[in-house]
C-alpha cells in the first residue's frame, strides 16, 4: 500500500472514530438551565453527543451540563427529545474530543470483551492524562491515561508487555493485568491512599 493510501485509510479511521457512538449505560446527573438537577443514564455516547435516558427532558436548544460516571463533566445543547429521554450535541475542543474518543474506545473494548467493571474503587479521569510506561527492560514509552482507580489504571500505549509483567506508570509500580486494542490496564502494587486520590493526581 502506498504512503498516500495509508494516510487516506488513517484519516478515514480517525473520522469514524471521532463520531463513533458507543452504546454504554453510564449513570450520572444533569443540570438544566434553571439549575435543577436530575438523575440520568446514557443510552449511547460519541465525541459529538450523548443520548440520555431520564424522567426529565430538556427543551430543544437548551444548554445542559451532564456529570457522568467514568467520563466526568460534559455540556451541550438539546437537539432531540424522545419518550423517556433526550440527546445533546457537544462542541468540544480537539484535545478534549480526542481524550473522550480514547475513553469511549476503552469502554467499548471492555464491554465487548465482557470485562466486569471493578467497583472496589471509583474510577476517575485525571486532569493530567499524559504519563510514561516503564517496561521491564527499563525502556519508557509515552502513554495516555484513560481512567484511574485507587487500585489500577487503563491507558493507551503502543506496546503490549505480557500479562503479569512488572511495569511503572509514571513513578507508580504496577503489573499488567489486561490488554485491549490500543492499550492496556495495570494493577498497582499498592493502593493509592484515599487522601491522595483525586482529579489532580499525578502517578
Amino acid at each position: 500500500m502506498s504512503a498516500l493510501a495509508r494516510n487516506l485509510v488513517d484519516i478515514a479511521h480517525m473520522e469514524r472514530r471521532r463520531h463513533q457512538r458507543v452504546k454504554v449505560a453510564l449513570s450520572g446527573r444533569f443540570m438544566r438551565a434553571d439549575r435543577r438537577e436530575f438523575d440520568c443514564t446514557t443510552i449511547d455516547v460519541s465525541p459529538g453527543g450523548v443520548a440520555l435516558s431520564s424522567t426529565e427532558s430538556g427543551d430543544i436548544g437548551e444548554r445542559i451540563v451532564v456529570y457522568l460516571h467514568q467520563i466526568g463533566r460534559v455540556e451541550g445543547q438539546v437537539v432531540r427529545t424522545f419518550p423517556g429521554g433526550f440527546a445533546i450535541q457537544m462542541r468540544l475542543p480537539a484535545t478534549k474530543r480526542e481524550r473522550l474518543a480514547d475513553q469511549l474506545t476503552w469502554l467499548a473494548n471492555r464491554q465487548s470483551l465482557g470485562m466486569p467493571e471493578d467497583r472496589r474503587h471509583e474510577r476517575i479521569i485525571p486532569r493530567r492524562t499524559h504519563t510514561t510506561l516503564r517496561l521491564p527492560d527499563g525502556f519508557e514509552r509515552p502513554a495516555r491515561l484513560l481512567d484511574i482507580s485507587r487500585s489500577g489504571a487503563a491507558m493507551t500505549v503502543d506496546v503490549a508487555p505480557a500479562l503479569g509483567s512488572p511495569v511503572t506508570v509514571g513513578a507508580t509500580p504496577a503489573q499488567v493485568v489486561r490488554h485491549f486494542a490500543g492499550g492496556l490496564a495495570v494493577e498497582f502494587k499498592r493502593f493509592i491512599p484515599e487522601e491522595a486520590f483525586g482529579d489532580d493526581i499525578v502517578l
